[in-house]
């Protein structure tokens, strides 16, 4: 018999069986798992220790995933090369000059045989293919380097989503060791710990729980907890939470196999048929909009109306990428609109770049039209020749002019430089610690206003020791000894912190002998461990004794008990209670306490007062955190004055009566030290306009000295410092409602916030971001680690997640993680995210002053001497040089502490300011003169031939040649001076900084000595002196001159007007999706017209790229997803068992079965049910912020196609009406 590790190679139990398993839920997985024999024998069976786990050997390890499979679900193939170029060469603008081109190279091979043509045109001709050629080759060039670009970006973006993926580790036992592992590593057999804030990685069936409870929402859809337990329901899923308690499973499918995977395998294959059917929508839909449109009625709607929510495939869920959108399950949906409603850059970029697309098309229309007649009156009116077929070609390339203006007019490099800069920022920042997960956050943190930090990890160091401590009336300020302590009393402080502490959190030696000891899991229980150990007493040890299997019931610590408390029997019989939490909570429920000697003393008021004002206040002033140990024993013979007599097992779920009268063991004081950094950064903050709150859940005293440490409080500022409690009674009205005028007047001043909820912090974070006391809306960040901080960290503008101590709901919530936990990297954010936005105003800048330029030359040109001075090959090059080439060396400035100096935008300051206005119009004013002067007296001043007047087919002058080549230089000085945008009069410094920005400069230059030289007439150049060369370069350098110049104009004297792209633009929302083109936006009432349709999905490739996540970002974000497919749950929300699904127009909560005979019935039952909690009264009751959680996650509808989020705030003030109205129409449905 073939064996593996010694063991027999043939497991008990198939693959097969074990899906079948965990296919059963609550009494019937119980009753499953009996039927194996419990799960003991289902260890036995896949040869697994429930204690020591696997061996962990690499032949052992192998075999399983050969058996069973690995724990990974394979991501979708990254687009290919010829993908991207395909989908570059989409770009309706490069299909026009493609196909004007191809008509011009045909035409310049085709000779009329009836029609005698001069020698002259025939000679003229032999050279006329070369154009058509040069444009299809810049056309090439333009395809190639965006698909290039796209392919890079998304190889980086791949790179990001592993390393996201590699952070993911969960606890395993193999050899009896507890150790960290990668998700990916985890096989079945393994044996996980699982605890408080963990995402499953795998199933499981449990071997051993701790009042363990689970959030299934993103499997079944329903946001209550579910309650987990060897004896009630023992199966646990992957995808799902771990919202309360701990415990140890068995993992018995992993990858494909496990029921997520399983979802995803059916999921894939309804892919490509879905697909299908959203083309054939999208079909009908466009016949529907025709018909409309041209009977005028509303006959149009017929063929959208009928169809009907079943007609969509049963995968509605999935995210196809295929076409460039994503059609997502409602919650990612939400999130996507989530952050496109807070993404304030790109909102006044889609704003600005539908202005300019409008001008440029208008001028670019114009400009053919005024050719056409121009030429015509000319030739057939004045000369009064008759039509040749030879007179095509002239049309085609006076085409080809105006699309060309067109080409130069819309800004395409603007996606590039977004696209550019946020993916360089990006890389750049996760060497400072910022490990970013939505890409717009980059950006967003530069306006931040205000940022919302925990305490613990990151002001402070997160490495926690007892430095003071009160022990039978004796207070020390340093670590006592087991000698001086009662004996008896100092054997129940370490059997007590020993076991009543998470089994994870360890205190491992350091990696050097030297080097401080490695505190692994909490850190408060390693700081109460080495207390411990500094007393002389291996905790470990203990815990060999008391197995977690030996626990009877265990009270895990959630925001609401403060406290933590574990039950196990005693050796003489009975039950002891060990609780550890809060000391000012902890107090009121002892009764006793140990005096001098170790005397037991009943504990008084009094006493209480006195022991809180001398010792536990002192330590807190210290900054210290407060932690009591108590403990009670439940014995069934007799009982002394400190004990309670049982005959039967107490009611465990009775924790009122079971937490009460304790006897408080000690109090010790924990220091946790501010990081040596924070008060440095923290003031960088206050300087750049940032005001910094503290929102932790420590004591009041702990919370204002770590504050004053940090520069939070300062002595002369009027600030407020207060209590959840006290914030709740100053924002709520007689009614206990939250009102927004009485928030306004608390957070301005408010600088501490102790003692707070996680539904404090989402209270406070709403209520800034809803504000309108201040001029410029606040931009919120938010830190957080705990699994509560969810629904204030994607309530946040930005959402902090902390990488170390962070459990994986908080970082599945944030936008950024802090590899480090620490406030600095904040800080090192905020720079990089106002650089980001300093960089593309650059660019701006540039580019506006560039595109202002050539439209108004080829549209003057064309009136006043019938031919535009720029060829259209000359502004393929041009484009080249403004869009990719300037966005990528503009877009690669580092960030310089400078940054830090300014206040920040906020959410409505215009993008383009007056000074960059003063900017553009004073640099495009210069180079119009220059470029006109050239024109109409170059010929004259620099004693050269004309190139006025000149026929179409006629060959290069010097003198266009000096036109363009002047442009160019104008263009690359004026490129140095695009490098400030606040003023500055120094545009060199820095410059040698940034080696990416001067070698494109000097490629760029090289580039253009060639083509004039050598371009002949595929760039329409003719050679030039060095005479003229140098009167090129003089008027080029002229810009820099000119430059400060026009620094020295003082903007406030100019009109407001001058500033463009302000606020966020509502009118223009439509707009940013239409890229996306969903599906259900076809029957919207409020359509955008058809021009600005055409406009915004043709003439640029602003449709895919300019909406986030624009079109890279989109490849990022889709790669991210199908790592959050498989981590996350909100990926899994579509993902409901395969006959029940989110029914179009109703919140993800109600979950009606859409083949019961009772459909309606149910989702009214629900609704009610939904309306019912949130007319509740609100408190701090951390049931009600279960619900919060999920509505704010979840709870969202698609009505006409716009996405309505119904948030707490707005869900709880719904009318009944609303509600019946919403049912009526569902049920019409």
């Amino acid at each position: 018999m073939a064996t593996i590790d010694g063991r027999p190679a043939q497991y008990g139990i198939t693959l097969k069986q074990l899906r079948e398993v965990m296919e059963h839920r609550g009494r019937e997985g119980v009753a499953k798992i009996i039927e194996f024999g419990g799960v003991g024998e289902l260890c036995r069976k896949l040869y697994t220790s429930p204690n020591d786990g696997l061996s962990g050997s690499r032949s052992d390890i192998d075999h399983r995933r050969e058996t069973f499979g690995s724990n990974v679900i394979p991501p979708k193939p990254p687009k290919t090369f010829l993908t991207l170029v395909w989908e570059a060469l989409q770009d309706v603008t490069l299909i026009i000059l493609e196909v004007a081109a191809l008509v011009s190279l045909g035409l310049s091979f085709y000779k009329p045989a009836d029609e005698d043509a001069p020698v002259l045109q025939e000679e003229d001709e032999h050279h006329g293919w070369i154009e058509g050629l040069a444009i299809l080759i810049s056309v090439i060039v333009v395809v190639f380097v965006t698909a290039f670009n796209d392919y890079s970006k998304e190889r980086q973006f791949r790179g990001l989503q592993s390393r996201i993926e590699g952070e993911h580790k969960f606890s395993v036992i193999r050899s009896g060791e507890v150790c960290q592992i990668s998700v990916g590593d985890i096989v079945v057999g393994d044996i996980a710990q699982i605890k408080y804030g963990d995402l499953l990685p795998a199933d499981g069936c449990l071997i051993q729980s701790n009042d363990l409870k689970v959030d299934e929402s993103s499997l079944t859809g329903e946001s209550d907890h579910v309650k987990k337990g060897v004896d009630i329901d023992p199966m646990v899923l992957s995808g799902t939470h771990v919202m309360e308690g701990s415990g140890k499973m068995i993992v018995t499918a992993v990858g494909v196999n496990s029921q997520a995977g399983i979802i995803f395998t059916l999921l894939g294959a309804a892919v490509d048929e879905q697909e299908a059917e959203i083309k054939k929508m999208k079909k009908e839909a466009k016949k529907a909009k025709k018909s409309k449109s041209l009977t005028g009625g509303e006959d149009g709607r017929a063929p959208v109306k009928n169809m009907d929510i079943d007609s969509l495939p049963p995968s509605d869920g999935l995210k196809s990428d295929s076409d460039g959108n994503h059609i997502q399950q409602t919650s990612s949906a939400v999130e996507s609109s989530h952050k496109k409603e807070k993404s304030v850059l790109q909102a006044k970029l889609t704003k600005l770049a539908i202005q300019i697309g409008y001008a440029g098309s208008t001028i670019a229309v114009l400009t053919v039209i005024i050719l056409i007649i121009q030429f015509c009156i000319k030739t057939f009116v004045i000369e009064e020749k008759p039509w040749k077929n030879i007179y095509a070609n002239n049309l085609v390339k006076h085409l080809i002019i105006g699309v060309t203006v067109l080409v130069v007019a819309v800004p395409e490099g603007l996606p590039l430089a977004v696209t550019l800069s946020l993916a360089y920022s990006v890389k750049k920042m996760m060497k400072d610690n910022n490990l970013v997960r939505h890409l717009d956050a980059c950006e967003t943190m530069g306006n931040a206003t205000a940022i919302c930090s925990d305490k613990t990890g990151t002001l402070t160091t997160n490495r926690m020791t007892v430095v003071q401590s009160y022990i039978c009336e004796k207070l020390c300020k340093v670590l006592p000894t087991l000698n001086d302590i009662p004996q008896n009393v100092g054997n129940l402080i370490t059997t007590g912190i020993s076991v009543n502490s998470a089994y994870t959190s360890n205190i491992l030696p350091g990696v050097n002998p030297g080097d401080l000891p490695n505190q692994v899991g909490n850190k408060t229980e390693c700081a109460l461990l080495g207390f411990v150990q500094g007393l002389g007493v291996k905790y470990q040890s203990i815990r060999d004794e008391i197995t977690e299997d030996k626990f009877t019931r265990v009270y895990t610590f959630n925001s609401v008990r403060k406290s933590m408390g574990t039950v196990i029997p005693r050796s003489n019989g009975g039950y002891r209670l060990f609780s550890k939490g809060a000391s000012e909570i902890m107090l009121k429920k002892c009764a006793f306490i140990y005096g001098h000697d170790g005397t037991l003393e009943k504990f008084t008021r009094d006493m209480q007062e006195r022991l809180i004002r001398e010792v536990i206040e002192p330590m807190a002033c210290d900054g210290l955190r407060t932690i009591s140990v108590a403990y009670r024993d439940f014995v069934p013979g007799k009982a002394a004055i400190n004990e309670v007599h049982i005959d039967n097992e107490p009611n465990w779920d009775d924790e009122e009566n079971i937490m009460t009268n304790l006897t408080c063991l000690c109090v010790v004081g924990i220091e946790d030290p501010v990081r040596p950094e924070v008060p440095d950064a923290i003031r960088k903050c206050q300087r750049a306009g940032i005001t910094v709150r503290m929102v932790t859940g420590d004591n009041i005293n702990t919370a204002r000295s770590i504050a004053s440490k940090c520069g939070i409080l300062r002595p002369n500022d009027d600030f407020l410092i207060l209590e959840g409690k006290e914030f709740n009674r100053r924002i709520r009205d007689t009614n206990g409602d939250i009102q927004q005028h009485l928030i306004d007047k608390v957070w301005p001043k408010l600088r501490v916030l102790a003692r707070s909820s996680p539904t404090d912090k989402y209270t406070l974070v709403k209520g800034i971001i809803d504000s309108t006391v201040s001029d410029n809306r606040e931009v919120v960040a938010v830190t957080g680690d705990g699994t509560n901080d969810g629904p204030a960290l994607k309530k946040a503008d930005v959402g902090f997640a902390m990488g170390i101590a962070g459990t994986d709901v908080a970082k599945e919530a944030s936008d950024i993680i802090l590899t480090d936990d620490n406030f600095s990297s904040i800080v090192k954010a905020v720079m990089w995210g106002r650089n980001v936005y300093d960089s593309i105003a650059k660019f701006l800048q540039f580019q506006l002053t560039v595109n202002v330029v050539a439209v108004i030359v080829a549209f003057i040109g064309a009136c006043a001497v019938q031919d535009s001075p720029l060829k259209a090959v000359q502004m393929l090059w041009v484009n080249l040089i403004m869009d990719t080439l300037a966005s990528l060396a503009l877009a690669t400035e580092l960030p310089t502490p400078d940054l830090l100096l300014r206040k920040p935008y906020g959410r409505t300051k215009p993008l383009i300011s007056r000074t960059m206005m003063k900017n553009i119009l004073g640099q495009a004013l210069y180079q119009l003169f220059i470029i006109f002067g050239l024109l109409f007296v170059g010929d004259w001043i620099l004693d050269i031939e004309s190139g006025r007047g000149q026929d179409l087919g006629a060959g290069p002058t010097q003198h266009f040649t000096i036109i363009f080549n002047t442009f160019v230089m104008m263009t690359l000085f004026n490129e140095i001076n695009a490098r400030k945008i606040h003023g500055q009069r120094n545009v060199i410094e820095g410059l040698f900084t940034n080696p990416i920005f001067y070698t494109i400069w000097i490629f760029t230059m090289i580039s253009q000595v060639i083509i004039i030289q050598y371009g002949k007439m595929a760039f329409s150049t003719k050679a030039l002196s060095l005479d003229q060369w140098l009167w090129c370069i003089f008027f080029g350098i002229g810009t820099l001159v000119w430059g400060q110049l026009i620094t020295s104009v003082p903007t406030r004297k100019l009109p407001k007007i001058l500033s463009w792209g302000r606020g966020h633009p509502d009118e223009y929302t439509d707009a940013m999706n239409l890229g996306e083109e969903r599906f259900d936006s076809i029957d919207s009432d409020k359509k955008p017209r058809a021009g600005q349709i055409l406009w915004i999905r043709g003439l640029t490739r602003l449709q895919t790229q300019i909406s986030v996540p624009l079109r890279v970002i989109r490849a990022f974000r889709s790669t991210l997803e199908d790592l959050n497919e498989r981590r996350s749950m909100h990926s899994l929300h579509s993902l409901r068992s395969p006959r029940t699904g989110n029914i179009q127009g109703f919140p993800s909560i109600y979950n009606a079965n859409l083949l019961s005979p009772n459909y309606v019935q149910q989702v009214q039952q629900q609704q009610q049910q939904q309306q019912m909690r949130l007319q509740m009264p609100r408190n701090t009751d951390s049931a009600l912020l279960t619900d919060l959680k999920y509505i704010d996650e979840d709870s969202f509808q698609q009505h006409n196609g716009r996405q309505l989020p119904a948030t707490v705030s707005n869900a709880a003030q719904k009318s009944q009406q609303e509600l019946n109205e919403q049912t009526q129409n569902e049920t019409r449905i």
